[in-house]
């Protein structure tokens, strides 16, 4: 059998000796008593503070309010006040070739009184280095006025200009901004259209002038493009010639666009080489001799009265109404009820021909 023990329960002096041991002995630390991970989780409770309905509505608030000014921001809907030396004018080559002197001083004295109203507007350039960091977009006589005052004065406050932002994209949208200032307050001249046209062609904006001419002036008419392409012609073949090229009229420029159709560019430079375009009517008095050497190739001698072309040799395929060229390019006479008008058809055919096309015709029905 098993051996029983005999329990038997401890005094009232024995437990108050217990007690006493008890009390003496040192308590464990509250680190002692929990595990790590919870020990890391009751600080990080005790750290985070208890949000509220209030504090949450706040935050919300904030987030909105980040959201809606990164938008405006996008859009261009915010000023900035930059210094105007951070600002690079001819970052994009400006359409504009000359500035009025009297209109300048009136801008001057408009900026000195009241203040500049309308804020520039500029892009950032995407690698800067440790030059400018924007280029500028519109508001070229505006920079420089401001540039000017603050020469003439020393006031540190022309030296700060407000911009919108924007972001073109690429270079072709950046033109066309350009472009689109000057067309609206009609500042340009067929010139200086023509020449922004081919330079948004050698800085890798569009591919062809044609393509440049269509995209900058999209809002203007075909006949418009049209003419603007020849002054683009223009510049192309003597812009590195002419001295004064935004005196050239609409009518002077698209003959001069006819004679170099002609291939008369050599002897057009050839005259302007000879430096004796010291105004703009001594220069066009050089071009104009070799521009009515083109005119007379085209013109028929005169018999009296209105001037008239020999009838072209019939082919067996031309029938009334109708000439078939040799180069594909087909020549109709219609009408309707408004009168008539000449149809021309062939893959040759684009605006410029259709230009010079226009000009012959002009200048064959115009009084004498």
């Amino acid at each position: 059998m098993a051996r029983r023990t005999k329990l038997t329960a401890p005094s009232a002096e024995e437990l108050k000796s217990l007690e006493d041991g008890f009390a003496a002995k040192p308590s464990m630390s509250a680190s002692g008593m929990m595990p790590p991970i919870a020990q890391v989780a009751a600080e990080a409770a005790s750290l985070t503070p208890t949000e509220t309905t209030h504090m949450r509505a706040e935050a919300a608030r904030d987030k909105r309010d980040a959201e809606r000014l990164r938008q405006a921001e996008a859009e261009g809907l915010i000023l900035l006040e930059i210094p105007t030396a951070d600002i690079i004018a001819d970052e994009l080559s400006r359409d504009r070739l000359v500035m009025d002197p009297e209109a300048m001083g009136e801008l001057k004295a408009s900026i000195s009184l009241n203040g500049l109203r309308l804020p520039l507007e500029v892009f950032e350039i995407v690698d800067p280095g440790d030059g400018p960091r924007y280029g500028l977009l519109s508001g070229f006589r505006r920079l420089a006025a401001l540039r000017a005052l603050e020469a003439e004065t020393a006031n540190a406050a022309y030296g700060r200009v407000k911009v919108i932002l924007r972001h073109p994209g690429n270079v072709g949208a950046a033109f066309l901004a350009m472009v689109e200032e000057n067309e609206i307050r009609a500042d340009l001249t067929p010139y200086e259209r023509g020449r922004v046209g081919v330079l948004s062609v050698q800085q890798g904006a569009f591919e062809t002038v044609e393509q440049a001419v269509n995209g900058l002036f999209h809002a203007a008419s075909k006949a418009k493009r049209s003419k603007i392409r020849s002054f683009a012609l223009v510049h192309e073949e003597l812009g590195d010639m002419l001295s004064f090229p935004e005196h050239l009229s609409e009518r002077a420029g698209l003959r001069l666009a006819s004679a170099l159709r002609a291939g008369l560019a050599g002897r057009l430079r050839e005259a302007l080489a000879t430096g004796q375009g010291v105004d703009p009517v001594e220069e066009w008095a050089l071009l104009e001799p070799i521009v009515e050497i083109a005119e007379a190739e085209t013109r028929e001698p005169k018999r009296g009265g209105r001037p008239r072309r020999s009838a072209p040799e019939k082919r067996p395929d031309d029938g009334v109404g109708i000439y078939h060229l040799e180069n594909g390019i087909s020549i109709r006479r219609e009408s309707d009820t408004k009168g008539y008008y000449i149809r021309l058809e062939g893959r040759q055919i684009d605006g410029e021909l259709v230009d010079t096309v226009m000009f012959e015709i002009k200048r064959l029905l115009e009084p004498r």
